[in-house]
């Protein structure tokens, strides 16, 4: 198969797809590390009217099969997460329907997941105060908790607006950890993918802030399952690993670095929770197996060239990586159509898109390749006029 794909620089180039999706082999064996996907939300393009001005319309049923598709897959899922357009699309009304949806299908699957708790009922501006950021954790926590549910603790804008230094970020987070029914996972969300979250816990200075983080989980260690690190620079996560108490994990976010950061080294590895593992869950997932058989070097060579992939969708301005995870969806047929909340498909332009397509192939991500080409032929043919 060939297709013509659109370059940045205007011009047409043909590819010819290699078309060799990586499958793994069943049964899989338990992972020897800790993955949670985030995953992506799925609307309903006929009932979501107006994408810019409304809340979407969940597809709830295919939104739910796809988390099928992971945990059949030896995923865990982080529901109501960044990947799931939590705050960039989708509302808290809509995240607390998703978290209660999920939360009592995975229970009907045997599926495992953690829901993301946040302050996003609340607009960050000037008038926002300490205890109001606190009280729309403490809504949201209840929400979770009330369903049973673990909890991922995530970055609150309201915070990083309000908080006048890293004893506000100590002491809030100090209390609401104290009240948590069950250990959480921290989220240190970097502002690439969230400029509003600039200066989280306190500070511009990463290395500052990484103390205060370091501080925090060591006075509240049995509180804390784990913390994941979303900062696309590799340093950092190391240098924080390192610093954790025994028991709590290091969860990588970092969607540039997580083939290196899983397999670890001899200081140690890293679990993960990622979006990336959202497009790449076949191959993500065989690659695990093979590091959970022992072979790293199989792990290496199967879960390395997605980095490209991963660096593609997650380019800068980052924040708009979720159009890649639901085209790529698309691409394999998971949903029907190539539609997102506040119409953030078109986030990205064309030349995008036909390298996330090649990237893709090239790494064994198409899982049907012939319905690959065609819908890629389709969004090409609507989107610049590529017959």
């Amino acid at each position: 198969m060939e297709i013509r794909l659109p370059q940045s620089d205007g011009s047409l180039k043909r590819y010819a797809v290699q078309a060799s999706p990586v499958r793994p082999q069943q049964p899989l064996p338990a992972f020897n590390r800790t993955v949670y996907a985030a995953a992506h939300v799925v609307i309903d393009p006929f009932a979501t009217v107006d994408p810019w001005d409304a809340s979407p319309i969940v597809d709830w049923d295919t939104t739910l099969a796809f988390r099928e598709h992971l945990y059949k897959l030896g995923f865990k899922v982080a529901e109501a997460m960044d990947t799931a357009q939590r705050g960039m699309g989708v509302d808290w009304p809509v995240a607390r329907e998703l978290i209660q949806r999920s939360l009592r299908h995975a229970r009907s699957v045997g599926g495992d997941l953690a829901c993301g708790a946040g302050t996003d009922q609340l607009i960050a501006g000037p008038e926002v105060t300490l205890a109001d950021v606190e009280a729309a954790y403490r809504e949201q926590l209840g929400v979770v908790e009330a369903e049973g549910g673990r909890v991922i603790l995530m970055a609150s804008r309201a915070l990083a607006r309000c908080a006048r230094g890293a004893d506000d970020y100590l002491s809030l987070y100090g209390r609401l950890l104290r009240d948590v029914s069950r250990p959480v996972i921290l989220h240190w969300l970097g502002e690439m993918f969230d400029p509003a979250l600039q200066g989280y816990w306190g500070s511009n200075d990463l290395a500052t802030a990484l103390d205060t983080v370091a501080h925090l989980i060591g006075d509240n260690a049995s509180k804390v399952e784990g913390i994941k690190v979303s900062l696309l620079d590799a340093k950092w996560e190391l240098a924080l690993r390192r610093r954790l108490p025994a028991g709590v994990k290091m969860y990588t976010g970092d969607d540039f670095n997580y083939a290196e950061l899983i397999a670890g080294d001899d200081s140690g590895h890293s679990h993960g929770l990622l979006g990336i593992f959202d497009p790449i869950a076949p191959v993500a997932a065989a690659a695990l197996a093979e590091l959970a058989a022992g072979n790293a070097q199989r792990f290496r060579s199967l879960l390395d060239p997605t980095v490209a992939l991963s660096r593609e969708i997650f380019r800068a301005p980052t924040r708009h990586y979720k159009a890649g995870v639901v085209f790529i969806a698309w691409l394999n047929g998971q949903q029907d159509h190539f539609s997102m909340a506040a119409g953030l498909q078109s986030a990205r332009g064309a030349a995008h898109f036909a390298k996330v397509f090649e990237l893709a192939d090239q790494c064994g991500v198409l899982c049907d390749p012939e319905l690959a080409v065609l819908r890629m032929k389709r969004y090409l043919s609507i989107s610049c006029g590529i017959d």
